[in-house]
């Protein structure tokens, strides 16, 4: 690494970055983040590395949730609970039917900046620039909401802290604990289908608690039964933020980008010669690159060479976002690359972001089956490769809103608009999460 340093990316192209027009307020910016205390520590991301390294020898599952973007209006300790809520039942379903440890990585504390196919979006004959995420601009559709604002990325670091600490006070403080294991079963996702299976296996395990205190076993000596490790993730889009979060590790003098335990490179940004790998290279964090239906043998291992040359495992996760007819023929040979080449990568799928389409509503949409349809693929692909499906990637929220069609609880077309609240892509409801979640774990029981 001698070649590297936290600012060498400068010298790469870097797409996806918005165009600042004051210089000097964005400088000031990246001055105060990088004179602001680390986010998460870098033991806490070596951990998660070796959590994730039993994922990639198959003797653990990764679950990587929450919303498609953070939003500033929208921030509150409700929905970061109940975000969380959906994560533990999600986690609970997977570990109990399938007997594997669940990683638990969210997307939040930092999931505020969205790439964009397009520089500029326009609405009845006006072109402004695209909606990049909070952290960038506004959703608002006028001139001024779409200037990009350097403060909103010292905005963003404040509100990651604030919801990192929720995070941590849930998770250690109690919330988490087994005995509250129906808790969790928010009152409009109970009465579904999938929400009255989930408390017949809260009642399970309610039933082998109490045989379990019978025995003579000590549960309250047992932490694992009363708190969990909810590690926090985000899509590493903007470099001069990211640049200015990354610390020198006391301990191995390894670099660590503190803004998340797990930092991933989108489908739009992973060039071997780009500035997002040179600068991810270089950091101590697990690391998750997005992998689409373009994606070639070649790209896959160059990537496993740039971004994991001493083959760590858990260092590095691919995750596969091919698409629900791609996937299969797509998959399999870069499975094989990466398998043949001993790199021990954890694959997990992504069933969301190839599968969004325009409803006939006007709002973009997800079919929960193509979702399924895409995970059922997934599964198959490895499982002929003879490679461990290592996790899902999901965007989801805790709140009872109508943006992706079906599910058992059936979401039909003309009911999108009731409760559609995503500032970008359409996420599952707690109810949808659910219904995943149990398919998943007879996906894996297989």
């Amino acid at each position: 690494m001698a070649d590297w340093s936290p600012s060498s990316w400068q010298s790469r192209s870097a797409a996806q970055q918005p165009e600042y027009t004051d210089k000097g307020a964005l400088d000031a910016a990246l001055t105060e983040l990088r004179g602001l205390p680390p986010l998460v520590f870098a033991g806490e991301a070596r951990t998660l590395t070796a959590m994730l390294g039993e994922a990639a020898a198959g003797r653990a599952f990764v679950l990587q949730a929450g919303d498609c973007a953070e939003s500033f209006s929208a921030f509150s300790a409700n929905s970061i609970r109940d975000k969380l809520q959906v994560i533990l039942q999600m986690s609970v379903v997977l570990m109990y039917s399938t007997g594997v440890p669940v990683v638990k990585l969210a997307r939040m504390a930092g999931q505020f900046a969205k790439p964009r196919s397009s520089n500029t979006e326009e609405r009845d004959g006006v072109s402004l620039p695209s909606f990049r995420g909070d952290m960038v601009n506004d959703l608002t559709f006028d001139a001024t909401s779409r200037v990009a604002d350097p403060q909103r990325l010292v905005r963003g670091y404040y509100q990651s802290a604030a919801t990192l600490n929720l995070v941590r006070a849930l998770s250690k403080g109690g919330f988490a604990d087994l005995s509250r294991v129906h808790q969790w079963n928010q009152e409009f996702a109970a009465s579904s289908g999938s929400g009255k299976r989930y408390e017949e296996m809260a009642a399970e395990i309610d039933r082998a608690l109490i045989f379990m205190r019978a025995c003579g076993i000590d549960l309250n000596g047992e932490l694992a039964l009363h708190e969990v490790d909810v590690f926090t993730s985000h899509e590493a889009l903007l470099l001069g933020y990211e640049e200015s979060l990354t610390r020198e590790d006391s301990l191995t003098g390894d670099f660590y980008d503190t803004s998340a335990h797990m930092l991933w490179i989108g489908e739009r940004t992973r060039q071997l010669d780009g500035a997002h790998v040179e600068f991810l290279r270089g950091v101590g964090n697990p690391l998750g690159v997005k992998v689409g239906p373009k994606a070639t043998r070649d790209d896959v291992l160059g990537l496993c060479d740039a971004l994991n040359p001493d083959a760590i495992p858990g260092r590095l996760t691919f995750i596969s976002r091919m698409g629900a007819e791609t996937v299969s023929d797509v998959l399999p040979p870069l499975l094989d690359a990466v398998k043949d080449s001993g790199q021990p990568v954890v694959w997990t799928c992504d069933p969301m972001h190839a599968n969004t389409y325009q409803h006939a509503s006007g709002y973009k949409t997800r079919d929960f089956a193509t979702v399924m349809t895409e995970l059922r693929n997934f599964f198959g692909a490895c499982q002929a490769s003879g490679v461990w499906p290592g996790g899902v990637h999901i965007e989801l929220t805790g709140e009872d809103v109508t943006e992706c069609l079906g599910g058992s609880e059936e979401i039909l077309g003309e009911q999108l608009e009731e409760r559609y609240e995503s500032m970008c892509d359409p996420r599952l409801n707690a109810r949808q999460s659910l219904d995943l979640a149990f398919q998943v774990a007879e996906l894996l029981r297989a």
